[in-house]
């Protein structure tokens, strides 16, 4: 399908870019590498009037050693963020996220503020922030602020973002002994996961992000304290799904995507040497 009509604006730096916001309001949307906006617009879902393109903003895509933190430009692309020796590192488990989605090409263009910003439950990403418990910069008219994975997916594609401002940065803690395991099961191999787990452990702290479980990227609270008081993978795993609402869609239903929870939980707590 084709996308309705709209204007198109060019940013040339963050501080145009808030401007073009500000101009525009609620009629306008940003646009970088297209994967997760375009399939909206063609699907009639979104109509924005028009698109600032920040996709050349080269000052928005990077990925720097902050000291405890690993700090990653709004655009980077996916391909940068799997290959960097950094992340493979000191947060190993994002790079095996990324490596996931999609195909080569995606991972070309996508970048990993789109995906972040998109907030779509499905996506393998919000699930490896939150079991890294890694933050987000924002900027808008009154500033930078930073918000926590856990607060900033506030519903079914819906962020903490408001109409004027732009996700700038991702933050994550290092974890460089961390051992960790992505789990993903889906039909075709470039689909969108049907469920996933993010697992990391780093000196007996559990993290655990879920994809697909909720009608936005959630932490598996019950699993990552039962770890703590010394459960088992096993006993740990069978609480993946508490508090979980999943969808029930042609793909699946309710039933089996908390038993895929339960099951691809157990196996990254394994993997990961719990």
């Amino acid at each position: 399908m084709i996308p309705v009509a709209f204007d198109y604006e060019r940013a040339t730096s963050t501080e145009q870019a808030l401007n073009l916001l500000a101009e525009h309001g609620d009629e306008a949307k940003l646009i970088a590498g297209g994967h997760s906006l375009l399939p909206l617009m063609k699907y009639r879902l979104a109509a924005p009037a028009v698109l600032i393109d920040i996709g050349r903003l080269e000052e928005l895509s990077y990925i720097r050693d902050e000291g405890e933190e690993l700090a990653i430009g709004a655009l980077t692309r996916h391909c940068e963020v799997e290959h960097s020796d950094l992340v493979r590192s000191q947060v190993g488990l994002l790079a095996a996220a990324t490596s996931e989605v999609g195909d080569p090409q995606v991972r070309h263009r996508g970048t990993i503020g789109g995906a972040m910003a998109h907030g779509d439950p499905a996506s393998d990403l919000p699930a490896a922030l939150i079991a890294l418990r890694g933050s987000l910069v924002i900027d808008g008219p009154s500033g930078r602020r930073q918000v926590e994975a856990d607060s900033f997916f506030t519903g079914f594609l819906e962020t903490d973002l408001g109409e004027d401002e732009m996700l700038v940065e991702v933050r994550l803690p290092k974890l460089p002994d961390s051992t960790w395991s992505f789990q993903k099961f889906n039909r075709r191999a470039q689909d969108w996961a049907i469920v996933g787990s993010a697992v990391v452990v780093d000196q007996g702290i559990c993290g655990v992000g879920l994809v697909n479980m909720d009608s936005r990227p959630i932490r598996a609270t019950a699993v990552e304290e039962a770890i703590k008081n010394g459960s088992s993978a096993a006993e740990a795993s069978e609480l993946a799904a508490d508090g979980c609402e999943p969808p029930a869609d042609i793909n699946a239903g309710m039933d089996y995507r908390c038993h895929l929870a339960r099951v691809l939980t157990r196996r990254g707590l394994e993997e990961s040497g719990r």
